[in-house]
């Protein structure tokens, strides 16, 4: 494992780093900040937290 940059919709929204036989993520873009440092198996798994986690918030009502 290596570190990687990670994008969404072609815009680099953080980096994964090793960190003990996981990818921990490391966001740089505030949208994703709710990722910030957590642990996945593979970047892919982090690719669909982040798409789930915007899908998410898309569907949230707003509050007036």
């Amino acid at each position: 494992m290596k570190k990687q940059v990670i994008e969404y919709a072609g815009v680099p929204v953080g980096i994964v780093v090793p960190d003990n036989d996981q990818l921990k993520f490391i966001a740089v873009k505030y949208h994703v900040h709710d990722l910030d440092e957590q642990r996945f198996s593979t970047a892919d798994e982090v690719r669909l937290a982040i798409r789930e986690l915007l899908a998410n918030r898309q569907a949230a009502p707003l509050h007036a």
